[in-house]
């Protein structure tokens, strides 16, 4: 008999960025609600506390600390999880940098094509990675985390408002190629203004008080991992 208290239990959920803000607040929610949390970032220290944090609340969770922006340790990460898991149900892609916020003919080369690779070819080689595994799942659900700058231009904001503009181009195109031929479904979540370190950044005198927590995305997020929505989906979190 189902746990009405755990709708995700033996689902297993992956959460990139989950060291802190958003993921960490997804991950712990995620735990709460029965699944199996891969957690993945590049700070084990955070991880290790977000892993506690899903234990202590009955949950279970693996952390996996390891830098996106090398595709071969993606692929090591996939191989891994596919020998003790046969399905992905749930994969977030919430990781992000923000980079130096300039006008344009100020963009730095360098940093921009760290952005492009984390916000972007990154998403591309976990979804290449993971579609077998999302495939086996009864109703793998992918939730990408974007940024209304992604559809509306904003004078310094180039670089990443690009990023985000290619990374739900992206999604996008995969939804529509698993529309049909699978039970992968897909949704571009817009958090809208959310008390985090990325944010506190680009905002600097901005209240923290001021926004909504993470866990209100959060929340919203699990809702979409179960929503049976048939096509490709895309939202907006206000406050």
């Amino acid at each position: 008999m189902t746990d009405v208290t755990k709708p995700l239990a033996d689902k297993l959920a992956l959460v990139t960025g989950a060291s802190r803000g958003i993921g960490a607040a997804t991950a712990i929610a995620l735990g709460a609600a029965g699944a199996h949390v891969v957690l993945t970032a590049r700070t084990a220290s955070g991880l290790e506390e977000v892993e506690q944090a899903i234990f202590d609340a009955g949950g279970s969770a693996t952390i996996a600390p390891l830098d996106l922006t090398q595709t071969d340790s993606i692929a090591r990460l996939a191989t891994a999880i596919g020998e003790r898991w046969n399905a992905l149900d749930v994969l977030v892609l919430n990781a992000g940098m923000l980079g130096t916020l300039a006008a344009v003919p100020a963009i730095d080369a360098k940093e921009l094509a760290q952005v492009l690779t984390l916000n972007v070819s990154a998403p591309a080689a976990l979804i290449q990675a993971f579609d077998p595994m999302l495939r086996r799942s009864a109703g793998a659900r992918v939730i990408g985390v974007t940024s209304s700058v992604g559809r509306t231009p904003r004078a310094y904001w180039g670089a990443y408002g690009a990023s985000k503009a290619a990374f739900e181009t992206l999604l996008g195109a995969y939804g529509d190629e698993m529309a049909e031929i699978s039970k992968v479904r897909i949704a571009v979540l817009d958090p809208g203004a959310t008390r985090t370190k990325m944010r506190a950044r680009a905002y600097p005198g901005e209240d923290p008080a001021s926004v909504k927590p993470p866990e209100t995305v959060a929340e919203r997020i699990v809702a979409l991992a179960m929503d049976g929505f048939e096509a490709n989906h895309r939202e907006r979190v206000e406050a």
